[in-house]
């Protein structure tokens, strides 16, 4: 093809004209973008830049681009260290880095995942030292149900020379607007499958990570969630399991995480520099980055908790709470040792962050800044005089505010603010940073049974300093201890945890022995573990002998139904402790107490009987705990105490036969620990767990419907239950619940729902 000039001529032109009408749509910038020396930017270039455009807005320091769509607030490309976009450019913008949140109407029950999509845009702060935006989402009746009821306000800071960016938000619900759940909200990113292949979560939590398409071509296991790599691009992973709930961690522990790109070497880091907006208190676990790769700060989750975490917005109450900020931290490094540098350097900037919190820069009137927080002192000692005469300090008691409310009612509190820290070796301990208001202050000791609350409540105003002295924590007790089970500490880590199933491990948790020592890992988080109880115990459930067994290495960590030999059903287990004493005798005027306390419950209801299993039970809950936290390899969920009184009129003896003593049968929690705390020359008791199943309060609610005259009808989605219903226990009828022929007819109360509910989260 030949050009003439007059073709050379225009196309000169139609090229300047495009340049100018570049150079104009960026007419904002103060500068152009500087360049990088040796990887650094001079910190003469390091000043902030605005760019406003049509659909975008862009954010510059020097150091990095953050692009923003606008209104809608969704951040769409972060360019540093050369690499145009660290998020992945394959996704929908609105796939990339964004606030969400999972919704509901009260008489609605399962939530909606909502992205949240700014309506307006304002430029809060552009200054010399500062750059904040923000996007706001304003509902009204108009909308109705299409959106949740809440007008939230996010926020991007930039700050100058600074490797990232801050994001917050404020969300409130105004009076008279309609009541709903709000289960889930948090920041998510979505990064680039083609750079960031190894993730971190902590110093021994790291690892080279599947792809999304692996986990495509992978064998799916019990729930959607865990799935075997069948496939995988990298070989070294096959036969492995991947599942985000193994990279869960405790509030407390979860400030960094986040992916390493090798070529080039990039880290791309979420830093949570404090937990005061984050529901459920210091010992909450959470998700945090997982296979995408994705990286994520979660403010607000069911997980490892159930509806007891879910914030409940009832009568039109107003609400308002900020959420954040959080700081997204980038760095680079050279090739060699990248990983190890990289992550030092996340460590120590996360250091900074937690140093600098409260932060000072949030224009929000909303965040209040350190000089208008309050500060509270104290120290702790324990009152156990069946131990020693003389008090105890505190040492490691975790102490907490938050809102006003019962003894421990801190782990289920999602509306408010909760600050924590550990007293030292003394007890002493110093709550910084708190925002003005009316708090109980909370707390326990791990070690001891039971929760602290402070007798008075707590008001915090703009710069008090209150000194609140020493105070004493009386755990519960009735007389010296007989025989404990664990230690108290809230999780069941101590108890014997089996080596997995070899067709379900994630390397990452094996154990690794040197010749020196073996690096512990966190076995507890390999996939499958309550399918092991049934193979170390196919037919006889657990027996624990106070004072031969070691229950580190004889108390299964969680106790779990064992599933049948069609591989479709499940069985309740039942557990025995025994124990002897060397005195039995009456004691007619003392109550006992049997104390148990449980780090974790699924679907699980208990119930106590005295020396003879077939007796009726002196004591008995409801149906408790949906924290899932054995399917999603957690150590523990939500903490229960039991202090069950015995009456003062049960002859205690001692038992004769194997059958005697204490049993235990569930369907799915942990222990931590079970003790029995009571008065000298005890005898046994026997302790039931059942699930709702033929054979547990079915069997009970069957027999006593029919001592009473009533006609009975069994409902399962077994029909092998069938004849045991109908002759074993004198069922005048049974119906099969998944046939729907059946179900139409069902007009009546249902006296006995079987379920032969397994380990996986979707039954719950």
């Amino acid at each position: 093809m030949s050009w003439s000039h007059s073709s050379l001529l225009c196309l000169g032109l139609l090229l300047q004209l495009s340049l100018l009408a570049d150079c104009s749509l960026k007419a904002e910038w103060t500068r152009n973008i500087p360049r990088r020396i040796n990887g650094e930017v001079p910190a003469s270039s390091s000043r902030l830049r605005l760019l406003i455009e049509h659909q975008y807005v862009v954010m510059d320091n020097g150091v990095l681009q953050v692009t923003l769509s606008k209104p809608q607030g969704i951040v769409t490309n972060i360019k540093y260290n050369g690499i145009d976009n660290l998020l992945e450019n394959r996704n929908e913008e609105e796939n990339r880095g964004y606030w969400d949140l999972v919704w509901k109407l009260v008489s609605i029950q399962k939530g909606e995942i909502e992205k949240i999509r700014g309506t307006s845009f304002n430029v809060i702060k552009e200054e010399e030292g500062q750059i904040e935006l923000s996007f706001t989402a304003t509902w009204d009746e108009s909308i109705g149900n299409k959106s949740v009821p809440l007008n939230i306000d996010k926020r991007f800071v930039m700050l100058p020379g600074r490797s990232g960016f801050y994001s917050y938000a404020i969300y409130e619900h105004l009076e008279g607007w309609p009541d709903f759940n709000m289960d889930e909200t948090r920041i998510a990113f979505k990064l680039r499958q083609d750079l960031f292949h190894y993730m971190a979560i902590s110093d021994k939590r790291q690892r080279i990570m599947p792809m999304p398409e692996d986990r495509e071509t992978g064998q799916p296991l019990a729930y959607p969630e865990a799935v075997i790599l069948t496939h995988p691009i990298n070989p070294e992973l096959k036969g492995e399991v991947d599942d985000k709930y193994q990279y869960s961690c405790e509030n407390q522990d979860s400030r960094v995480h986040g992916w390493i790109s090798s070529d080039p070497p990039v880290g791309f880091w979420m830093i949570n520099p404090s937990d005061e907006f984050r529901t459920g208190g210091p010992v909450k676990q959470d998700l945090t980055s997982h296979v995408g790769p994705t990286t994520l700060s979660m403010f607000v989750s069911l997980h490892y908790s159930g509806e007891e975490l879910s914030v409940k917005i009832r009568n039109g109450e107003h609400w308002k709470k900020v959420f954040g900020p959080v700081f997204i931290y980038l760095n680079s490094a050279s090739d060699e040792g990248h990983v190890t540098k990289l992550w030092d350097n996340a460590k120590q900037q996360m250091l900074t962050e937690v140093q600098n919190w409260p932060y000072s820069f949030p224009a929000s009137n909303d965040f209040p800044s350190s000089d208008q927080r309050g500060t509270v002192t104290g120290q702790l000692f324990i009152q156990d005089r069946f131990l020693q005469k003389e008090n105890i300090p505190a040492n490691s008691a975790y102490l907490g505010l938050a809102a006003p409310g019962d003894i421990a009612s801190w782990q289920k509190e999602s509306k408010g603010y909760q600050f924590w820290t550990r007293a030292n070796s003394e007890g002493f301990f110093s709550i910084n940073g708190v925002r003005p208001g009316n708090y109980n202050l909370y707390g326990w000791v791990p070690g001891f049974l039971g929760d602290y609350k402070y007798g008075l409540n707590v008001t915090i105003t703009p710069g008090s300093k209150l000194n609140l002295g020493h105070f004493i924590y009386e755990p519960p007790r009735q007389g010296p201890t007989l025989w404990e089970i664990g230690i108290p500490d809230r999780s069941a880590a101590e108890f014997y945890v089996p080596d997995p199933n070899p067709e379900y491990i994630n390397k990452l948790y094996v154990a690794n022995t040197t010749s020196n020592d073996t690096v512990l890992v966190d076995k507890f988080r390999q996939y499958g573990l309550w399918e092991r109880y049934a193979e170390l115990y196919p037919r006889e459930d657990l027996v624990y002998t106070v004072g031969t067994s070691d229950y580190s290495k004889d108390w299964f960590f969680a106790h779990v139904d064992r599933r049948d030999d069609d591989n479709t059903t499940y069985t309740a287990t039942t557990w025995q402790i025994r124990f002897n004493l060397d005195k039995v005798t009456k004691v007619p005027n003392e109550t006992h107490m049997l104390r148990v306390a449980i780090a974790s419950a699924t679907g699980s209801q208990l119930q106590v009987r005295l020396n003879n299993p077939d007796s009726y039970p002196v004591f008995s809950t409801s149906m408790i705990g949906l924290d899932n936290a054995i399917a999603r390899h957690g150590i523990h969920g939500l903490y229960w105490l039991y202090n069950i009184k015995i009456p003062k009129n049960v002859e205690i003896t001692r038992g004769r036969a194997p059958t005697k003593g204490l049993r235990v049968g569930s369907q799915g929690y942990f222990w931590n620990p079970f003790s029995l705390q009571i008065l000298p020359q005890v005898g046994f008791f026997t302790f039931l767990l059942f699930d709702p199943r033929l054979g547990g309060l079915g069997h009970v609610a069957v027999k006593f419907a029919k001592a009473f005259g009533m006609k009975v009808t069994v409902i399962s989605t077994s029909p092998s239950k069938k004849q045991e219903a109908l002759e074993g226990l004198g069922a005048d009828a049974f119906l099969v619940s998944h046939d729907q022929a059946q179900m139409e007819v069902c007009y009546f109360f249902c006296l006995s729902c079987l379920s032969p509910l397994g380990p996986s989260e979707t039954n719950w």
